[in-house]
């Protein structure tokens, strides 16, 4: 009896140890992240990925790190780098679960790269695709406000082209602010970013 409880104790400790070392690895690599280095972040949540497994987060944010670095770099060729490696860490995640709307969200984003990057080029190829990545996430969850704002952010971002109505899509970025206020992460590391973009969008509608 006494061999099975110290076994069972010893299992505890390293089921604590292997947690306690992932969040331990996720603190630091947002540290990175908010530091602004950012290749090291993502190289810290890429090592994060390989060795946890059940989580979808780690590989979430080298997707994310990656792609929103698209929105600052000039450089063509490395956007290209960017949004592959962006594609590939999410690709692993939605292969394993395709009932996530924040993979969707990111995907929904990936495609937005391509498009800021290259207008002219692939405007047309990937806008129908950003709106039908953001249909998914709102169907998985209707209260994701990142969904509800991205939908209506990246609508209000081509409203000069396409001539769209924005007060619809205003409203749903009010909507977005409010689903923001009562939305509960799961953990503590899991996606809570886009308010202030949506209240920045907010101030632009009230123009």
């Amino acid at each position: 009896m006494k061999k099975i409880i110290t076994l069972i104790t010893l299992f505890v400790v390293v089921i604590a140890s292997a947690q306690t070392q992932f969040e331990k690895g996720m603190e630091k690599a947002f540290g990175l992240w908010k530091e602004g280095k950012n290749d090291e972040a993502s190289a810290m949540f890429e090592r994060i990925a390989a060795a946890e497994k059940t989580s979808y987060l780690p590989n979430y944010y080298v997707a994310l790190i990656n792609t929103t670095s698209v929105f600052t770099e000039k450089d063509k060729t490395k956007i290209d780098l960017l949004l592959t490696k962006a594609q590939d860490a999410l690709d692993k995640e939605i292969i394993k679960d395709q009932n996530n709307a924040e993979l969707y969200v990111l995907q929904a984003l990936i495609y937005t790269g391509y498009v800021v990057a290259d207008p002219m080029t692939n405007g047309m190829k990937y806008s129908a695709k950003v709106m039908e990545a953001y249909a998914k996430a709102k169907a998985i969850d209707p209260n994701n406000p990142r969904a509800v704002f991205g939908e209506a952010d990246y609508q209000l971002g081509g409203a000069k082209w396409t001539g769209v109505d924005t007060k619809p899509l205003c409203v749903q970025v009010d909507k977005a602010i409010e689903l923001f206020g009562t939305f509960k992460p799961e953990t503590p590391f899991s996606p809570k970013w886009g308010l202030e973009r949506a209240l920045e969008a907010q101030k632009n509608c009230k123009k």
